[in-house]
């Protein structure tokens, strides 16, 4: 009796029926035979080929074709290659310490702004150290001599100052006939040369700006402008409503129509006095407010600006001044 090489195990006869229906059919040559047994009965084996991995192509994670890969010699030798040095920038030419262009020079000098300052400049007007200066962008040294019509010129910090004019003072800034003028008023406030910004008469009191800043002081009181200005003023007789709607409207005076923005019964003690009114206009003309009054059959007893390109008189008495802070400074040149 021949005994099951596979110990008669269920298990075990299932696994090798399934290995002998797993193995692959090979296919017959031209003689017929299968190429396995011929290579057996022969005892050789046909020599494999190497395969080179740098042949083989690669593929990306979308399956594309990589590039061939980098040889580890190359990348190493690539790695180690300096950077080209890149060529370093020129430091900025620095001017001396305390230059300042001729254009700013000469706008702090109060003789003009620094846009008229550079056609100054391009006439041949200006001269440095008595020669003739054309070029714009010079740079004006500390100790330089700066001279314009003959005259020296000298610049100076900007400095800038808020008055409340008392009545009896005339603004100017030299008197031929010696009366009070309102630099009396400012005398000892700074050591630099200031004048006053547009013109309050004699008999009108309130705000008057000083400064040396020429460029800010042209544009302050120039007509295209348009700084506001508020006054308060105290009539002959009380206002009457069709008067100051004429006032709105305009009225035509000796150099042309003017109106103001608005006009409004003030509040005295409480109550409401219809012989003191509050006018805002931007007009810049000469005596405008007293002329439009007149024109109505008013006499104007009291004239005082309280508000000046958005600056008031608070906490600063009739006769005394104050400089301006940087914030105020900084609106009026935002005007």
């Amino acid at each position: 009796m021949i005994k099951n090489q596979n110990n008669g195990s269920p298990r075990a006869n299932r696994h090798e029926a399934g290995r002998e229906d797993a193995r692959p059919r090979t296919k017959k040559n031209s003689t017929g035979e299968h190429p396995r047994k011929d290579r057996k009965e022969a005892g050789t084996k046909p020599p494999r080929e190497k395969k080179v991995a740098a042949e083989k192509p690669q593929r990306g994670k979308n399956g594309a074709r990589a590039e061939a890969a980098v040889v580890p010699s190359q990348r190493s030798a690539t790695r180690r290659m300096p950077r080209k040095a890149t060529p370093a920038a020129r430091p900025a030419a620095k001017h001396p310490e305390g230059a300042i262009r001729l254009n700013k020079y000469i706008a702090h000098a109060g003789i003009c702004s620094r846009r008229e300052a550079d056609q100054l400049i391009a006439a041949g007007s200006v001269k440095v150290n008595g020669q003739v200066v054309t070029e714009m962008g010079y740079q004006v040294l500390p100790g330089d001599q700066v001279s314009y019509g003959g005259e020296t010129l000298r610049s100076e910090r900007l400095r800038y100052f808020l008055l409340n004019k008392p009545k009896g003072y005339i603004t100017t800034t030299d008197d031929p006939q010696e009366r009070h003028t309102v630099m009396m008023l400012m005398d000892g406030c700074c050591a630099e040369r200031i004048y006053p910004v547009g013109r309050l008469d004699r008999a009108t009191t309130g705000l008057l700006l000083f400064t040396n800043d020429g460029e800010l002081a042209r544009r302050l009181t120039h007509p295209s402008t348009q700084v506001y200005k508020i006054y308060q003023v105290e009539l002959d007789r009380p206002v009457v409503k069709e008067d100051m709607k004429r006032l709105l409207e305009g009225v035509e005076l000796d150099d042309g129509p003017m109106h103001v923005d608005d006009i409004q019964y003030a509040a005295v003690g409480g109550k409401v006095d219809k012989c003191i009114v509050g006018v805002e206009l931007h007009s810049g003309r000469n005596r405008i407010v007293r002329r439009l009054f007149e024109a109505l059959g008013y006499e104007v007893r009291k004239l005082d600006r309280t508000v000046f390109a958005g600056l008031t008189k608070k906490d600063l008495p009739r006769g005394r001044w104050r400089e301006l802070s940087e914030k105020e400074v900084g609106y009026l040149k935002m005007i």
